[in-house]
């Protein structure tokens, strides 16, 4: 009896000291697929954590984008406070930048169109997203019922994302809702992997 209580005491600290060293596997479980991505704007740093595993399609295509330096002096070009932020496909000019083929559509991944997550702008046709995405500013479900496809969420600056949602907007040409003073992603790459 006192042997099997000395044992189970010992199997208890070895386990204990496998997750110290090792750490959880629920843990690691929990973190693969996972990359965080910094955008440096002219308001201030956003970080989102992008999930390439639930997300595989759009994580990638946006993670290229990142890796190709494409968001680089783009600007958030249509901004709607309690709505959204967009960008990622205009420069400060308003001339919209040339983009790879359009992506599949991963609304259905369980994700959900909260404040702070990131999604896929698109045209009316589902599978039309390339390179511009949004922040969402607030919850919005009814995004997710009209099927736009979350890829991330802001894990760092959600203020900033506020900051650019109270800018002042106005008409620029055929788009409304153009920031006045132009608020720029001067940079955009990835920090870190999990």
């Amino acid at each position: 009896m006192k042997y099997g209580r000395n044992l189970g005491v010992y199997l208890l600290g070895v386990a204990a000291v496998m997750v110290f060293t090792f750490g959880c596997p629920t843990d690691k479980r929990n973190n693969e697929g996972r990359t965080m991505v910094k955008l440096e704007t002219t308001k201030g740093d956003i970080v989102i954590e992008v999930n390439k595993t639930a997300a595989p399609v759009t994580a990638a295509n946006f993670l290229q984008y990142v890796q190709d330096g494409f968001y680089d002096g783009t600007i958030f070009h249509r901004v709607i406070p309690n709505f959204m932020i967009q960008g990622g496909g205009f420069t400060p000019d308003m001339k919209q930048k040339n983009t790879r083929p359009s992506i599949v559509n991963e609304a259905q991944n369980g994700l959900k169109n909260k404040r702070g997550a990131i999604a896929m702008a698109r045209l009316n046709n589902p599978n039309s997203a390339t390179s511009q995405f949004y922040i969402n500013h607030v919850d919005n479900a009814n995004l997710d019922k009209l099927g736009y496809a979350v890829f991330g969420q802001v894990v760092e600056g959600m203020d900033v994302v506020d900051a650019i949602a109270k800018v002042k907007t106005g008409t620029n040409g055929m788009f409304q809702d153009v920031p006045v003073e132009a608020v720029i992603i001067k940079s955009a790459k990835v920090v870190s992997k999990k």
